[in-house]
């Protein structure tokens, strides 16, 4: 069952759901659960690009199998606006952008949320691996880390606020992906053998052939550069290696696609003004101990006293470490570790927890 802190808060059997289905196993499980426990599910597959028709296929044929409404969101005019254009634009500053954070504030859970209230549905549903718990004392809603430490999506939600949380539920947070595919199995889904979804949902081929399609690449030189040399001073020798293809094609702590010899080498930065491309050989360039985020979001609305002591995890893949969070200038934030990470990357988010609880995020500077 969903499980919610407050029984005031608890989803009652019987009220109307609205599920996204994608066509993969993960939706589909979640679609089945709250059917059989009682819900009046329906079932909506967002049409985010021009080559989804197979995905969308599959959720049909699952909604058939459920006996449940199956409803079409045509969304590829505002998928394009908010994300690709979003992808794109931050490939073309020089960071590295994380799509399927801004996919899910501004399209997934936004759309969801609007057809919810059209419709007059109770509660919208996802296939993330993550809970949603209620505090009745603060009366707030939290975000925790889901069962399966391996496919935990919380990462991926820290942008999500108060009024979206009252009105979300997140049925898997409390299952592993194989017992997931197990119910699937037994549930006769046709979806239980499905491969994972690849990682960004638009690109069909390579990201760099992608990015050539839609950004004027202007080839550079690449630079061996001291981390000092180039952190610090922004300028100064370095030693001429090579050239680049452009630097949208590359990113921080990257080693192949180089093509340079006697290496290995690593990117360690950018230097857009003169359009260099900056390498190390030494992989303790691309460690460092702080960093700062922008466009924080805080779960609860409100923000901690700070500074504050939490865990922060700096890309999806990566462990969460230890480290202080202070306000600085403006709307930004400091963050400070307890040990140096690697290859630190603007553009990506920088997620913060405390214990399994997600308290938020930001984009990396």
């Amino acid at each position: 069952m969903v499980k919610e802190r407050n029984k005031k808060a608890c989803p009652e059997p019987h009220q109307r759901v609205l599920v996204a289905l994608s066509g993969g196993v993960d939706s589909s499980v979640a679609a089945a659960l709250l059917r059989k426990q009682g819900f009046n599910v329906i079932g909506v597959f967002m049409r985010l690009n021009d080559f989804s028709k197979e995905s969308e296929n599959k959720a049909r044929k699952v909604a058939k199998i459920l006996n449940i409404p199956f409803r079409i969101l045509d969304l590829r005019k505002e998928f394009k606006e908010e994300v690709i254009n979003y992808f794109i634009e931050g490939y073309k500053k020089g960071v590295t952008p994380n799509p399927c954070v801004v996919c899910n504030k501004k399209i997934k859970f936004a759309f969801l949320l609007k057809e919810a209230s059209r419709l007059r549905v109770d509660f919208i549903v996802t296939g993330h691996y993550a809970k949603k718990t209620y505090n009745s004392q603060l009366k707030t809603y939290n975000l925790l880390k889901g069962k399966d430490k391996n496919k935990d999506q919380s990462y991926f939600l820290w942008k999500l606020a108060q009024k979206e949380l009252k009105n979300i539920l997140l049925p898997l947070g409390d299952y592993t992906k194989v017992e997931v595919k197990k119910l699937a199995k037994k549930l006769k889904l046709p979806v239980f053998s499905a491969p994972e979804s690849q990682e960004v949902c638009f690109i069909k081929d390579n990201i760099n052939v992608f990015l050539k399609r839609y950004i004027k690449l202007k080839e550079g030189d690449i630079i061996e550069q001291p981390a000092f040399a180039f952190s610090k001073l922004r300028r100064g020798g370095g030693k001429f290696l090579g050239k680049h293809k452009g630097l949208p094609l590359y990113t921080i702590g990257q080693r192949k696609g180089i093509s340079l010899s006697g290496g290995p080498h690593y990117v360690s930065g950018f230097d857009p003004k003169k359009n260099n491309l900056i390498v190390t050989k030494n992989q303790k360039d691309l460690s460092r101990k702080e960093l700062v985020v922008k466009d924080v979001n805080w779960i609860s609305d409100k923000t901690p006293k700070l500074p504050m002591k939490a865990m922060v995890k700096i890309r999806y893949r990566s462990k969460s470490e230890l480290a202080i969070i202070y306000k600085a200038l403006n709307t930004k934030y400091k963050i400070l570790f307890a040990k140096p990470q690697r290859a630190i990357t603007p553009g990506q988010s920088a997620v913060f927890y405390r214990g399994e609880e997600l308290l938020g995020g930001g984009i990396i500077c």
